[in-house]
């Protein structure tokens, strides 16, 4: 039985390290697709052996992590415009995988549209095999703010209770330190890893389950990060992910 995780992006796996380490110390079978596809094929390569390093580093066999959304035409933030293309895609790596226990994903929280169509994606595929559970990561969000600002690694309250993942301080230094392994995101890095790192340490780390009732409602009120810092309507990302959600539904019917 395996527990698979569906991701965006190359490196949003560290934002669930803490929980990816509890599971190898479980022993247990642990996949990563990862959906978004880039213009660039040469920082593809990079950045998905980066990921691929960093899963080794932990005790992940670095062939359990697959590019699902290369060729697929889901460009990093264009997802939820390539939702059934994207959707395929995972259906079939997930198909060849074989039994799964339970799945996990970006949280449905408003950050980046890419890492909420993961989320809806995932409820959807978690139906498909048995009412799997879901657990959801946060990476990041901004209810209350303004402009460019942002809350790191702080799961929304509308998701539901957190579990925690208990960590050592020694455990604790060793997955800061282990962002190094993300040269070519440096710039990145240095906004959101201490904005998550202020927020761990006045909340711990966790993650929640993800109910799929979720995916129908707004993450939260007010502006959302993604509409703020990528012009993407909230709209837009709905009609979207209801216009798959339909024509799945259709499929089948």
């Amino acid at each position: 039985m395996a527990v698979v995780y569906i991701l965006a992006h190359f490196d949003d796996e560290y934002c669930a390290l803490p929980l990816i380490k509890q599971r190898v110390r479980q022993g247990l079978d642990q996949r990563f697709l990862y959906v978004a596809d880039y213009h660039d094929a040469e920082l593809t390569r990079t950045r998905f052996a980066e990921t691929r390093a960093l899963l080794a580093h932990v005790g992940v066999e670095p062939a359990h992590a697959l590019h699902v959304g290369v060729g697929t035409g889901a460009l990093d933030g264009s997802v939820y415009r390539h939702l059934d293309t994207a959707f395929a895609a995972l259906s079939a790596a997930v198909a060849e995988i074989g039994p799964i226990e339970r799945f996990a994903c970006t949280a449905w929280e408003g950050g980046h549209m890419d890492h909420d169509m993961c989320a809806m994606m995932t409820s959807r595929l978690a139906g498909a095999h048995g009412g799997a559970p879901v657990d959801q990561i946060s990476l990041y969000n901004g209810p209350g703010l303004a402009g460019p600002l942002f809350h790191g690694g702080s799961p929304l309250p509308e998701n539901g209770p957190v579990t925690k993942v208990p960590l050592t301080a020694a455990e604790w230094s060793t997955w800061m330190a282990e962002v190094r392994f993300f040269p070519s995101q440096t710039k990145t890095w240095l906004g959101l890893w201490p904005a998550m790192f202020w927020n761990y340490a006045r909340r711990g780390f966790g993650y929640q389950g993800l109910d799929p009732s979720r995916i129908g409602e707004r993450p939260h009120a007010g502006s959302l990060f993604y509409e703020r810092m990528f012009k993407v309507p909230y709209a837009d990302v709905r009609a979207a992910a209801e216009a798959f959600g339909q024509q799945r539904d259709q499929v089948r019917a």
